[in-house]
C-alpha cells in the first residue's frame, strides 16, 4: 500500500462518505473506491462497513486507521523539514474538555506556528470521545482532568485504551458565575450557597456519570440541573438564568470578555489538569509547544 492510499483512507473515515471524500480529494469516486478496496485486499480484512446510511469503520479498521494516521503524520513532519515547497498542509488536532484556556492556548499556537497552509483542529467534546480520539490517533493530544472522584475509573479506562495521562498542574475548583450574580459579593462560595441556583454542566451522552463529568461535584444533589454541549450555551445560561458551573477557575479575559467571573469553591478537592497520549507516543514540535502554553496558564492560576 502507498502513502497516498493511507491519505485516501483517512479522508473517507473523516467524511463518512465516499462521495464527499472524493470531492475533498479532487478524484473520482470510482478511483477512490478502488484504492480503498485495494488496501482492504492487502491487509486481509474489511476496513469499512458500507450501508445506505454511509460508511463506518469496522473494529479492525478503527485500529488500522490509528496506525495510518501515525504514518502520515510522521511523513508530513519529514516533508515539512526536508521537503520542497509543495509539502502538504500542517496538521495538528487537540480534543479537549470545555476550557477557555485550551482555546486561548490554541489561538496562540496557530499564530506562532501556523504556516501558509495548515489544517488545525480544536475539538471540544465529551470525555469518552477525547479518549477515543487519542486512541484512534485522530487527535495528537487529549486534555482532561483527574480528581478524587474520577481517578479510579478513568485510570482504568486509560489502561484499557492504551493511553497515558501526563499531569500539567493542579488547581482548586472554582465556581463560574455571571458578573453581578448575588454570590459574587462573597470571596468564596460553598455547595450549600449554590443550592438555590441552576447547576450547569456538559452533556456526556451514554457516559453520563460523575466519573466522566467535567466537574468533580457532578454527583451532588442539585434541585435544578441543565446540561448543554458547548461553552457558549453555558455562558448564556449563566447570564440569563443566574446558573453556575464548576471548573478550573482559569478564565483568561482576552477572548471571552468580562461577563463571567470565578470564585473559589470552599470544598476539599483538587483538579489535576493533564493531557493524554498513546503509550510511548513521541510528541511533535506542535504538541510540545501547545503543552508549554497550557502549562503557563496553570502557572498563572497558582
Amino acid at each position: 500500500m502507498t502513502l497516498q492510499q493511507l491519505r485516501y483512507l483517512i479522508a473517507v473515515a473523516e467524511k463518512g462518505s465516499m462521495t464527499e471524500a472524493a470531492k475533498s480529494l479532487f478524484i473520482s469516486q470510482p478511483s477512490l473506491s478502488s484504492a480503498i478496496k485495494e488496501v482492504e485486499r492487502n491487509v486481509g480484512f474489511r476496513i469499512f462497513n458500507r450501508s445506505r446510511a454511509g460508511i463506518t469503520l469496522t473494529a479492525k479498521g478503527m485500529e488500522f486507521l490509528g496506525y495510518a494516521r501515525q504514518v502520515v503524520q510522521q511523513m508530513d513532519i519529514l516533508e515539512s523539514k526536508y521537503g520542497d515547497a509543495s509539502t502538504p498542509k500542517q496538521r495538528f488536532c487537540v480534543s479537549t474538555q470545555h476550557y477557555t484556556f485550551t482555546a486561548n492556548a490554541f489561538v496562540e499556537l496557530v499564530k506562532e506556528y501556523g504556516r501558509e497552509q495548515y489544517d488545525f483542529v480544536l475539538n471540544e467534546t465529551q470525555t469518552h470521545r477525547i479518549i477515543e480520539d487519542v486512541r484512534n490517533r485522530f487527535s495528537d493530544l487529549g486534555i482532561l482532568y483527574l480528581s478524587h472522584a474520577n481517578t479510579r475509573v478513568l485510570t482504568a479506562e486509560f489502561a484499557r485504551n492504551d493511553v497515558e495521562f501526563h499531569a500539567l498542574f493542579d488547581v482548586r475548583p472554582h465556581v463560574f458565575l455571571r458578573k453581578g450574580h448575588p454570590l459574587t459579593q462573597s470571596e468564596h462560595v460553598s455547595l450549600k450557597d449554590l443550592r438555590p441556583y441552576p447547576k450547569l454542566g456538559f452533556v456526556q451522552g451514554r457516559y453520563e456519570s460523575a466519573n466522566y463529568a467535567e466537574d468533580p461535584f457532578n454527583g451532588i444533589d442539585a434541585d435544578r440541573t441543565i446540561h448543554v454541549s458547548d461553552r457558549a450555551a453555558i455562558e448564556n445560561l449563566m447570564i440569563g438564568l443566574d446558573g453556575y458551573t464548576i471548573a478550573t477557575g482559569i478564565l483568561p479575559n482576552r477572548l471571552h470578555g468580562n461577563d463571567i467571573v470565578s470564585l473559589p469553591l470552599d470544598e476539599d478537592e483538587r483538579m489535576r489538569i493533564g493531557y493524554i497520549t498513546n503509550k510511548g507516543q513521541m510528541l511533535s514540535e506542535l504538541s510540545e509547544a501547545y503543552i508549554d502554553k497550557l502549562r503557563r496558564y496553570g502557572d498563572d492560576a497558582e
